[in-house]
């Protein structure tokens, strides 16, 4: 495979290919961020592809808000138990929570901005990036995707949908961690009471502090694919549109008027 580095020609360049995913830069709300970054805190990086940096506060996230019952307190809290809530609480964990919650917030709210800038600027600039990797492992290209699809699929599987618009690592990041919270909340488990007509069995086999986790994953995976194939659209039509301007464009034919 040819190695392309883009940043021997230009000072910045608008996406990335490799074979195990599409990196770019595009326009993002930097309120929509912040919000996923409220929502759960990793995801405000991951929507803006600051993938390690989101993966790691992800990860605090878990081990934090299973450590102070977070998820179990807000379950009281939400039916009225107030005393409950307080009481299952952790507050040596909870006092460590805080801080990196908000600094989520703030961050990626922060990068986003940083990053408009940046895709404003590469776009004036117009440089070339690679379109096509391929490698023993995996091929990856430019090409046009269903957004619709990329929803379907993750809600039908969380990770599904990144996978679809080849987002390898944050695909699996998410399809692991869904595995993960479906198997500790007993979610099919209450399911397999409900068809029974069970009510109260599927009702107490959950677990609210790791089902309160899945709502949010849900979410999250159908806005990220949905976002992420609509601008690798994008993509593929602005780079289609400059490579016939420069190579097609010269040869344009000239209809002389008739006299």
């Amino acid at each position: 495979m040819r190695n392309f580095n883009p940043t021997n020609k230009a000072r910045r360049f608008k996406a990335y290919i490799s074979a195990i995913g599409t990196t770019q830069l595009h326009l993002h709300n930097p309120y929509i961020v912040a919000w996923w970054s409220a929502a759960f805190p990793g995801f405000g990086h991951m929507l803006i592809a600051k993938n390690l940096r989101g993966f790691t506060l992800f990860l605090w996230e878990i081990l934090i808000n299973n450590m102070t019952n977070l998820n179990l307190s807000m379950v009281y809290s939400f039916t009225g138990n107030i005393e409950m809530a307080k009481a299952v609480l952790e507050p040596r964990w909870f006092l460590l929570y805080i801080p990196v919650y908000l600094f989520a917030i703030w961050d990626s709210y922060r990068t986003a901005v940083n990053i408009n800038s940046e895709y404003i600027l590469a776009e004036r600039e117009q440089a070339s990036f690679p379109t096509y990797s391929i490698g023993a492992w995996e091929i990856n290209y430019l090409d046009k995707r269903k957004p619709t699809m990329a929803v379907m699929w993750s809600l039908f599987t969380p990770g599904l949908g990144q996978l679809y618009s080849h987002q390898i690592f944050k695909s699996f990041f998410i399809i692991f961690w869904v595995v993960i919270f479906v198997y500790f909340s007993n979610v099919l488990v209450a399911i397999h009471y409900l068809f029974f007509g069970e009510v109260t069995l599927a009702t107490q086999a959950l677990n609210p502090q790791w089902l309160l986790f899945i709502p949010s994953h849900i979410g999250f995976a159908a806005y990220d694919s949905y976002v992420n194939t609509v601008e690798t659209n994008k993509l593929f039509d602005t780079e289609q549109k400059n490579y016939l301007i420069k190579n097609y464009q010269q040869y344009r034919v000239k209809l002389s008027k008739r006299t």
